[in-house]
């Protein structure tokens, strides 16, 4: 399947394997940017796919997935939360909680407001709260 797409988009899309019209979308949707140049836009590309590949194989070979000959979600959450090179995506990999425990951490926070920095000794009451 690979070779088949490669031929037909035709000239240096051939060498990325990430659509440049979607990342020509992306782009665009930034305000300082006004016109995007071909040869700024493959590199984009080309850099945005040498990165994904990088992530991924950094997540498999110190993940849990070289067990199971898989790369899973959580491994590469563990590599945002610990790899300084890739922290900056903690945000968009976040660890998967479970939806009852992610509830009750927004109960807390409503119930708790803007939480200060006696944050330990509230939390006791809060047990007794609960009871």
């Amino acid at each position: 399947g690979g070779k088949m797409a490669a031929r037909l988009s035709g000239g240096e899309n051939r060498l990325v394997s990430l659509p440049l019209s979607r990342i020509r979308v992306i782009m665009k949707s930034s305000p300082e940017v006004s016109s995007i140049n071909q040869d700024a836009l493959f590199l984009t590309a080309k850099a945005t796919e040498l990165f994904v590949q990088y992530l991924a194989a950094y997540s498999y070979k110190h993940g849990r997935g070289k067990e199971k000959n898989a790369l899973t979600y959580s491994d590469l959450s563990h590599t945002a939360e610990e790899c300084e090179t890739f922290q900056f995506l903690a945000d968009i990999l976040p660890k998967k909680i479970l939806a009852s425990k992610y509830l009750k951490m927004l109960e807390k926070e409503k119930r708790d407001g803007e939480v200060g920095e006696d944050e330990e000794e509230d939390e006791e009451e809060d047990d007794e709260d609960a009871t």
